[in-house]
């Protein structure tokens, strides 16, 4: 009980952190014009987002950052507020967020304005990255490599756990990156996620992670006063793609990684919805699977408001962080 006394109230002050400083950084975004680039093939209701300020990752990522470097500061002066394993998370939602920033930079401002940086370039950096972060989960931190369902012990898998760990992190910071695209979606996926694996760290006793996971929630929640339709700001792969990374870390560590199956059915929806549209198309010589991708896009067409996609999909996330809680309590 008082841990989860503990975990709500970073929650809150979280939230109130990210909430004072939106006005002001909305103020700031407006006045450089960083604005997003609506691109020609994306429906024509989206033609009114064109100029919302972007990078909008900024505003939850410098709060978590802030009240998680205070909380280990205070380990200094003797109090154990939180571990200091939680560096690896937000060192990760630090670094991707640097990426997500400069390719949303290049798409406003660059060469390649509209388009960002190119994809061979910022997949190579996201394997660079997610590598690096396997090799500390494994040997530095000691992470359980796996646990399954029904199973109590962690199940070793050797060296393999490096590409797969890899292969987790760059998958969910895509997945994450695709479910940005309409207002409040990712934000509101994203913050389910995070709860769902911080309630997942607690029952394996790992508090901090999930005074992490908690901390994160807060500050989203309060980027999503200023995301929800119709958006003042949006995330950005500033945002999109250090959450995704993030959660994918924060699972990882946990050892339930494979929940995320469950728990991020949207982003794996998403994922595939584009993985699938691609494939189609090449197979059968131009044809479509969907009207769009990805598959948000798809509903919008078939006439969902936006606001109707992004709570149904909320109520599915919803719904399968409840049950991915309860997978890792058999």
């Amino acid at each position: 009980m008082k841990h989860t006394a503990l975990v709500l109230g970073l929650a809150m002050f979280a939230f109130v952190m990210t909430v004072i400083w939106g006005a002001p950084l909305l103020r700031v975004l407006r006045y450089f014009k960083i604005g997003k680039i609506i691109r020609v093939e994306e429906p024509d209701q989206h033609r009114v987002k064109m100029g919302t300020p972007t990078m909008g990752g900024v505003m939850f990522i410098l709060p978590t950052l802030l009240l998680t470097g205070l909380l280990n500061a205070a380990a200094v002066i003797g109090l154990d507020v939180i571990g200091r394993s939680v560096l690896v998370p937000l060192t990760v939602m630090v670094l991707f967020g640097i990426l997500g920033a400069l390719d949303d930079w290049e798409g406003i401002r660059g060469k390649r304005r509209g388009d960002g940086m190119r994809i061979r370039t910022k997949f190579l950096a996201q394997v660079a990255l997610a590598v690096g972060t396997a090799f500390v989960l494994k040997y530095l931190l000691g992470s359980p490599d796996v646990y399954l369902p029904g199973y109590k012990s962690p199940i070793d898998l050797g060296f393999w756990y490096i590409p797969i760990a890899a292969f987790v992190i760059v998958s969910e910071a895509n997945a994450v990156n695709f479910t940005d695209g309409l207002d409040g979606l990712a934000g509101l996926i994203s913050a389910t996620a995070f709860a769902a694996f911080g309630g997942v760290a607690l029952i394996g006793g790992q508090v901090y992670l999930a005074q992490f996971c908690f901390i994160v929630v807060g500050a989203l929640f309060g980027f999503l006063w200023f995301n929800v339709h119709p958006a003042e700001l949006i995330m950005g792969d500033t945002g999109s793609m250090a959450l995704g990374a993030t959660l994918a870390v924060v699972a990882l560590m946990t050892g339930h990684w494979p929940l995320l199956l469950v728990i991020a059915i949207i982003p794996l929806s998403e994922a595939l919805s584009v993985s699938i549209q691609i494939a189609y198309f090449r197979i059968t010589k131009g044809k479509r699977f969907f009207k769009m991708a990805p598959i948000h896009l798809h509903f919008e067409l078939l006439g969902w408001s936006e606001t109707q996609i992004v709570q149904r999909f909320w109520l599915i996330g919803l719904l399968a962080g409840m049950i991915g809680v309860g997978l890792a309590l058999i």
